[in-house]
This record gives C-alpha cells, sequence and structure tokens, in this order.
C-alpha cells in the first residue's frame, strides 16, 4: 500500500489497474482508456498522499468549465473524498480545496489554447488532466513547463483519457496499444519508458540509459499508461449494475471506445445509420404522441462554381407510444432564402393541417446573427409553434443518440419518394458530401425525447 491514505475512510484504491496507476512512480502517467475504470476518482485520490505539505498545491484541469461543476463531475465527486480528510471547499476565484496544512487542490479549465498564459509563472507541483484528448497538444506541453516544485516534491503529471483514435493522446500510447486490434496490450500496463522530445518528434527508450547514451545532453521524462475498463471498478458494478447496458445500447463505434477501450476505432460509412436496421412502414401510425419537424437550413442555389452547396433540409419525425421512432417526410431543396422563407411559412400550413399538433425547430447559430436570424425566421411563422435550438459539439456527437436508436432497430420510416434519397445520405454519414438530412434528424430525435424521462427511454427503445 502506498503512503497518506487511510482505507478506514475508503479513501484506498481498489485493486488491480487503480491501484497500479497510484503506485506508479512516472513522471506521467495516463489512466483509462474506457467508461467507468473509476478514473475521476483515482485521479482526486492522488493529491491525498501531499496534503500536509503546507507549500503543495495541486491543479485538476477540465477543458470546460462547466465540465468541472457538472452534475457528478469532478467538484461534486471531490466532496466525497476531500470532506474526509478536513479540507475546506472554496468557489472564488476558482473551486479549490484548503487544508489544515495549508496544502491545496484547485479545479481550472483550459477552454482557449492562449489560456495557459494565464498560468505564467506558477509553480505547480502536481498537474491533472481530466479527460487529456480534449486538451490540445500544444496546451499539453506548454503547462509541463508550469510543473514545477519548490516544496520538496517532485514535480509530476497525471491524466485520465477515453479512447479517441484520432487524437494526439492515442500516439502517445500508442506502444501499450496493439496497433491491429486497438485494444491495450495487457501486459504492457504501467510499465515505464522513456522519451525526449527533439524538433517536436518523440524519441523513446526502454531506459534512461538508453536514451541518455543516444542523447546525452537530453533530459528524459519518463511515462506509463495503465489501462481500466469497467470491470475493473467493481464498486461501480455492485453499485450501479445497470451502467453497463447503458454503455451496451450505445453506437457500436462508441460502445467499442467506452465499454471496451478501442483506440483504433473510428466512423465509417455506414457505422452510424445502417441501412439494414432500418423499418419501412407503408402507412402512418396512429399512436404518435408528439410530432416534430426539424429543419436544417441553407440559403444557396447551385452554380458553376459550387454545383453542391449545402442544402435547406427537413424531416418530420414522431415519437410512438411505445417509445419507438417514426420519420414520416423529408425535404431536401437548394434554394436562395427568399425561397427557402416562403417554402418554411408553406409547410407549416401544411403541417398543421395534417399533423394538427406539430413543433417545428430550426437551428440557431452562435452569436447575435444567429440569435437575429432565428427570431426573424420565428416572426415570419407567427401563430405556429416554432421554437430555435441552439446547435453546439461536433456532428457525429450530436448524431450518436439518434445513432443508437437507429442501430438497435427503434427507428421507423414512412414510405415516400423522398425515402430513397433519405437513406442514401445517412448510409455515407460521415464520409458523404452531405449530412444536411442528418443534422435534421438527429435534432428532430433530440427534440421528440426532450419531455421523457431517462427511465422511460430506457425501458420503451430498450423493449
Amino acid at each position: 500500500m502506498w503512503d497518506g491514505f487511510d482505507e478506514s475512510n475508503d479513501l484506498g484504491p481498489q485493486k488491480g489497474p487503480q491501484e497500479e496507476f497510484l503506485a506508479t512512480q512516472a513522471d506521467i502517467a495516463i489512466y483509462g482508456g474506457a467508461a467507468g475504470g473509476g478514473k475521476t476518482f483515482a485521479l482526486l485520490l492522488e493529491p491525498l498522499r501531499h496534503i500536509d505539505n503546507p507549500d503543495f498545491g495541486a491543479v485538476i484541469f477540465r477543458r470546460e468549465a462547466v465540465q468541472i461543476t457538472s452534475e457528478g463531475g469532478l467538484f461534486d465527486t471531490s466532496f466525497q473524498i476531500y470532506m474526509k480528510v478536513d479540507g475546506l471547499p472554496k468557489l472564488s476565484p476558482y473551486r479549490m480545496w484548503r487544508f489544515p496544512s495549508g496544502s491545496t487542490i484547485t479545479f481550472s479549465h483550459l477552454h482557449n489554447e492562449h489560456d495557459v498564459s494565464d498560468w505564467q509563472g506558477s509553480q505547480i507541483p502536481l498537474i491533472g488532466y481530466d479527460e487529456l484528448t480534449h486538451f490540445s497538444e500544444k496546451q499539453f506541453w506548454y503547462m509541463l513547463s508550469r510543473n514545477r516544485s519548490m516544496c520538496g516534491i517532485r514535480p509530476y503529471i497525471r491524466a485520465t483519457c477515453n479512447p479517441d483514435a484520432d487524437s494526439w493522446v492515442a500516439d502517445l500510447v500508442s506502444w501499450w496499444i496493439d496497433q491491429d486490434t486497438g485494444y491495450p496490450i495487457l501486459e504492457r500496463s504501467g510499465i515505464i519508458r522513456y522519451f525526449i522530445r527533439l524538433d517536436d518528434k518523440m524519441i523513446w527508450g526502454d531506459s534512461r540509459q538508453e536514451l541518455l547514451a543516444r542523447h546525452p545532453a537530453s533530459l528524459p521524462k519518463s511515462f506509463t499508461f495503465v489501462p481500466a475498463t469497467l470491470e475493473d471498478n467493481v464498486i461501480l458494478n455492485q453499485q450501479d449494475p445497470d451502467y453497463r447496458a447503458n454503455l451496451e445500447m450505445m453506437t457500436r463505434v462508441e460502445r467499442e471506445r467506452l465499454l471496451y477501450g478501442n483506440w483504433k476505432i473510428k466512423p465509417s460509412a455506414g457505422s452510424y445509420f445502417p441501412q439494414t436496421a432500418i423499418r419501412i412502414i407503408p402507412t402512418e401510425p396512429t399512436d404518435v404522441k408528439v410530432w416534430v419537424r426539424r429543419w436544417d437550413l441553407a440559403a444557396t442555389e447551385p452554380s458553376e462554381v459550387n454545383p453542391s452547396p449545402s442544402a435547406t433540409a427537413s424531416v418530420v419525425m414522431g415519437r410512438r407510444e411505445n417509445g419507438h421512432i417514426v420519420i414520416t417526410d423529408g425535404i431536401n431543396l437548394r434554394n436562395n432564402a427568399s425561397v427557402i422563407r416562403s417554402i418554411l411559412l408553406n409547410t407549416a400550413s401544411q403541417d398543421r393541417a395534417k399533423f394538427k399538433r406539430i413543433t417545428t425547430v430550426i437551428p440557431q447559430d452562435p452569436g447575435q446573427a444567429g440569435k437575429d436570424q432565428s427570431a426573424s425566421i420565428i416572426a415570419h411563422l407567427a401563430g405556429y409553434k416554432v421554437k430555435a435550438v441552439r446547435e453546439t459539439g461536433p456532428k457525429e456527437t450530436r448524431a450518436e443518440p439518434l445513432s443508437a436508436q437507429w442501430q438497435a432497430g427503434n427507428i421507423e420510416i414512412v414510405d415516400g419518394p423522398w425515402v430513397r434519397d433519405y437513406l442514401r445520405e445517412m448510409q455515407v454519414f460521415p464520409e458523404g458530401d452531405h449530412d444536411d438530412y442528418v443534422d435534421a434528424s438527429s435534432g428532430a430525435f433530440l427534440e421528440c425525447i426532450s419531455g421523457v424521462s431517462a427511465y422511460e427511454r430506457y425501458m420503451a427503445l430498450s423493449s
């Protein structure tokens, strides 16, 4: 067992990867590589070994400030740990804990690349990153220069992450990953290697002496990776045995990443919305409880310079009594703004006549211009139920909730002349030239389930 923890207060690590991560002597250690492996808890435990040192301070970063304070996030979880060792929480200027000795643990964020300049001149003995793949490579290497100590503790870095095949972190941990399967090589878990950076390139060695022999003027750093999955978190499996079911309901790509820790899996054409998983029905069902029409707006006509611009696309989607989703209409056209506005108004009138109660949803782009545009369209559709929804995050992320239910066979499409083009675009996402139908469908799905509890969704959509 390692120093500084009181098992009677349940502050010791679980046996296995979590204990291995907290016991390593590497200068830089990364833990995780799947969901549910106890990553955040391990990262919060790490600083406790030094809280009796009055000059010690640790900073744990998330990329976004909201991720620190979100339900069940870093700050929430820290109360389960730091209250047991007489920590005193503070909210300003950062979320932080102060301990009787005077030592501190601070939570902060690095949203933009230039945010690292806020830490210029700082001395941080322990830097932690929760979800390292969310940070840029530039942020990580710059903050390494702030990882220094005058308190008698050797400076070091600890981080957690989930797999991301396109992340710079994937290259960093590549030696610990089977490059054919994408899964961690368990025999290499926790093995310490050494590296130097020359001309922004990583040069690795199996020992410090090996690198010094090849580069006598270098100062090698030690590094290790400790993979963990949900199976390693006995406590979570006992307290929330249904969590695995939640992960199993995700898309194939996300399931491979978050449940099995696959570092090579990537979305490909057909992986989000395979045509074989959809059910075409001849007529519109009569048990639909909620109707939504979602638009993805564009206002460019084809030209010689741009013969295939983004389209204005729309779908009508309904939530049935059994929780399943039905898509009954699709529109995909390329016209100028004036024509589009006329189509919006005419379509709203037709929808009300056909569906009686239906919500029209339009996207709202970021910034004041986006607010002005959405306000103008809502005014243009006065008398109809219209709402604007701001879109955030990558398209793939927004598509995942719909994709999971599509792959589970919970989506039905009413046959019509638009269906062939619709399925063709959905099938090739995210590699296709256009994703207008995808954006409209993803937004419609989120609106359809917005008034349904998580439990009701789970029971209905898993039936």
